[in-house]
């Protein structure tokens, strides 16, 4: 009846406004769907990607060796119809899934390496691989979860290649090595594949990336926006003095006297001339070398470490006190100290809009009370490469034994190091999901 009393025009305009109305929720009701429907064939999943989690923890691969793995990821995607590229960046893996319908680009990365780490015994898949990293014997280890992450891609994988017709845009599966590190002196990891150009062709729009938790109870997850992982920067310092027989130490300048100075004096630049309340900042001292004998007093000494900072002007002033500390302890004893910094790994840098919009998948994958705001951690990790191309979120995911004190659990980057596999099942669904839904709000 009141239509009846309309202009035209008024009535066009009237069925626009409603038509404005109808159609993001019908999008997002569309969106549910498709949201269930994944969560379905991640539970499905859940048996497959823990068999591939454990044949990949049983043959782990340190950085730039993931020969077999790279294999493996690749014969998988191959199957789903994908489009593989082998080989980037030495044994990277790059899978492209073309959605039904047009539309953004988005990029699911997971890392690929394992650690020179020797394997506690006692799981029935415990790594017993052997191999030589620097010259030394060392076993191999997936002490870090990466195993999990490969694992849990490849189910996403499986998952998304089974709604391709529902996903209005593009996913890119980057499955990367040696997010450890590279070899001194090589240059591998996130950095050589973003040179490589696994951003572009497609060009990517958003990238998302998890990390599994010892510590972080199974079903939860934990974000934050900004700042999320530190910026890694290895300092060296090398001290040279005069030598001398250790019987006339006033013959000599000390360089292992003014060493032991230097890494005293370090802790100052923390503790006394950061400022904390701003961001958290690290310097640590990792290794010493110098000297031969018990008599005689080494002509220099050389250290190495690392430095932790999650802020970019932080970290300048940071280099400079490390700097200024350095050359001035030591020439104040007549020695030198030449102090070189490398830079390793940005800031890993959650794009606060994009954490802003993803959140509510977040929350309906894992539950409103599972997803928690997380403090910034001083651990490095080089997603945040991929975060400097194109708006990035990378989030943390439980992988500890409910009703375990995390206090008790052996850390990342140690023998004793487990995961709860009952966890990867959200790990499936919450890539997924963010794929999907990403692209679905990008498209409408």
């Amino acid at each position: 009846m009141t239509f009846s009393l309309l202009s035209r025009p008024a009535l066009r305009g009237a069925a626009l406004g409603l038509g404005a109305l109808l159609g993001p929720l019908a999008a997002t009701a569309q969106n549910a769907a498709l949201d269930a429907r994944i969560a379905k064939l991640a539970a499905a999943e859940e048996a497959k990607v823990i068999a591939w989690r454990r044949d990949l923890h049983e043959h782990p691969e340190l950085g730039n060796e993931e020969n077999r793995t790279a294999a493996l990821v690749a014969a998988h995607l191959k199957s789903l119809g994908f489009e593989v590229t082998t080989g980037v960046a030495r044994t990277g893996v790059v899978g492209i899934l073309r959605g039904g319908k047009p539309g953004p680009v988005v990029a699911l990365r997971a890392d690929m390496d394992a650690l020179p780490v020797t394997e506690a015994p006692g799981l029935a898949y415990a790594s017993t691989v052997k191999t030589t990293y620097l010259g030394q014997a060392v076993g191999v280890m997936h002490a870090c979860g990466h195993d999990t992450h490969v694992a849990m891609l490849m189910g996403a994988a499986e998952v998304l290649a089974q709604v391709k017709k529902d996903l209005p845009g593009t996913v890119k599966f980057i499955f990367q090595p040696a997010e450890e590190g590279s070899v001194p002196g090589t240059e591998g990891g996130a950095k050589l594949m973003v040179k490589e150009g696994v951003m572009e062709n497609p060009k990517v729009d958003a990238v998302f990336g998890l990390h599994i938790a010892s510590g972080i109870e199974v079903g939860n997850l934990r974000y934050r926006p900004e700042g999320y992982y530190a910026a890694a920067d290895v300092f060296q310092i090398v001290v040279k003095g005069k030598s001398a027989h250790g019987a006339a130490p006033w013959a000599s300048v000390d360089p292992v006297v003014v060493a032991a100075q230097i890494v005293l004096g370090l802790q100052t630049v923390v503790s006394r001339q950061t400022e904390l309340t701003k961001a958290a900042a690290v310097v640590t001292v990792g290794k010493i070398d110098g000297g031969v004998r018990n008599n005689i007093i080494a002509e220099q000494v050389t250290m190495i470490g690392t430095i932790r900072t999650l802020d970019k002007g932080m970290q300048q002033k940071i280099w400079a006190d490390v700097r200024r500390t350095a050359e001035g302890i030591a020439a104040s004893a007549g020695a030198t100290a030449e102090v070189s910094i490398t830079p390793v790994v940005p800031v890993t840098y959650n794009d606060p809009r994009l954490t802003a919009q993803m959140l509510p998948t977040l929350r309906a994958v894992a539950g409103p009370t599972h997803v928690q705001l997380k403090e910034a951690t001083t651990g490095a990790e080089d997603f945040s490469y991929y975060a400097e191309k194109a708006p990035g979120l990378f989030v943390n995911l439980g992988g500890l034994a409910p009703g375990t004190d995390p206090a008790q659990v052996p850390s990342h980057h140690t023998a004793g190091f487990k995961i709860d596999e009952s966890g990867l099942e959200l790990g499936v669904k919450t890539l997924a999901t963010l794929a999907a839904d990403y692209l679905a709000q990008k498209h409408h």
